[in-house]
């Protein structure tokens, strides 16, 4: 999936280069084609008003008129030689009358638009008239174009993006529902021959303190059997303690570490902290975490459980004093996958991120990590 999604978006990046690139281009094309005609259609206006203006003028003084008069969407100010405004023509008349300024303003924008067009009298060289004119609302039009077309492009780029993601989680979580249920499905029919085993055993006189442990481990079994079955399908959520269930866990886990390993939960005196779980899945969540923390710390150190209770939520803090995790690793911990461990597939961390997430509506972070100091993962669950 991930490369397809990465050729998806390498392909889209290249058509909106192109289309993009294209655009600039025809347009900058028009755009010069336009601005173009509009200085020889300013210039044709030049001529046609200083020919009638002018007594020896012996041209055609109606083709004159018609030109001045076609010109109704080129703004033009002329000048004398001094930049003082003789006239001017096709410029906002209500601002013209509201705003005494606004003609010299206009003179002044115009000035960086176009190079002025240069009439001199052919009676008396000194008498200079200085023609600014500026753009169309086609040629702005135009020249803007190509930022409308960016924008769209990239507003389609980015639904076209958000849709492939969301496609993509959608298979991603289908694959690792049904790769759980199938793996709840398997379990079931060994832990079911091996419960009937444990009865033939009882009935038998088989050691009771072997069965114990035989019993407890089938126990544990059906469980996982029934925590991979929940993936998928929505849990029910009741109103459970909170420090109980971690409590077990904590028992749970303890037994299995070695007596170097210090455990504590501090619930600052609260004996009784309730939120909307599904059990066999919280469970699921504490037991990685803290089985995280005991590989982090390889033997020896101290695990810290902290409960607290708030109006709004139950925010449970599992720190350890082991290796800690490099700031380039912190992002990607819950990564499918990701692991720096040398057995495992690195799915712990990822499937208590969608219990979390997804089935209790809450968060897992990373709240702090030192490299040689230690851990520490937060679950916040809301009220």
């Amino acid at each position: 999936m991930y490369p397809q999604f990465f050729n998806w978006r390498v392909v889209l990046a290249l058509v909106a280069i192109l289309i993009v690139s294209g655009t600039i281009f025809y347009s900058k094309y028009l755009a010069n084609k336009i601005a173009n005609e509009e200085k020889k259609k300013v210039q044709e206006w030049v001529e046609a008003s200083t020919s009638i203006l002018n007594p020896s003028n012996n041209g055609d003084t109606r083709l004159a008129l018609k030109i001045i008069q076609d010109n109704d969407d080129i703004p033009i100010i002329w000048t004398n030689e001094n930049d003082s405004i003789i006239d001017h023509k096709n410029l906002d008349s209500l601002k013209v009358i509201s705003d005494k300024s606004y003609v010299q303003k206009k003179l002044e924008k115009l000035k960086s638009i176009n190079d002025p067009i240069i009439w001199t009298d052919p009676l008396d060289s000194t008498r200079i008239n200085k023609y600014y004119y500026g753009h169309t609302r086609l040629l702005n039009e135009v020249q803007y174009y190509p930022l409308v077309q960016l924008f769209i492009v990239g507003l389609f780029i980015i639904v076209t993006l958000l849709a492939l993601r969301s496609r993509y989680r959608s298979v991603q979580n289908q694959v690792w529902a049904g790769m759980a249920k199938e793996t709840a499905h398997q379990l079931g029919t060994p832990v079911s021959s091996l419960e009937g085993w444990v009865e033939m055993m009882k009935q038998n006189g088989a050691n009771e303190k072997i069965l114990r442990e035989l019993e407890k481990d089938v126990d544990r079994l059906r469980l996982i059997s029934d925590r991979f079955g929940k993936i998928g399908s929505k849990p029910q959520l009741e109103q459970s303690n909170i420090v109980s269930q971690i409590s077990n866990m904590v028992e749970y886990v303890k037994k299995r570490a070695a007596g170097r390993v210090n455990f504590t939960i501090n619930t600052h005196g609260e004996k009784e902290i309730t939120a909307k779980i599904s059990e066999p899945l919280f469970d699921w969540v504490i037991e990685n975490l803290l089985k995280n923390a005991l590989d982090a710390m390889e033997g020896r150190g101290s695990i810290t459980v902290d409960i607290r209770n708030t109006v709004d939520e139950v925010t449970i803090d599992v720190s350890d004093t082991g290796k800690g995790i490099s700031k380039q690793n912190i992002l990607r911990v819950f990564n499918p996958g990701f692991t720096t461990k040398k057995r495992g597939w690195g799915l712990g961390l990822s499937l208590s991120k969608r219990i979390i997430n997804q089935y209790h509506k809450g968060e897992i972070f990373v709240k702090s990590s030192e490299v040689g100091k230690g851990t520490t993962f937060r679950v916040v669950l809301k009220k």
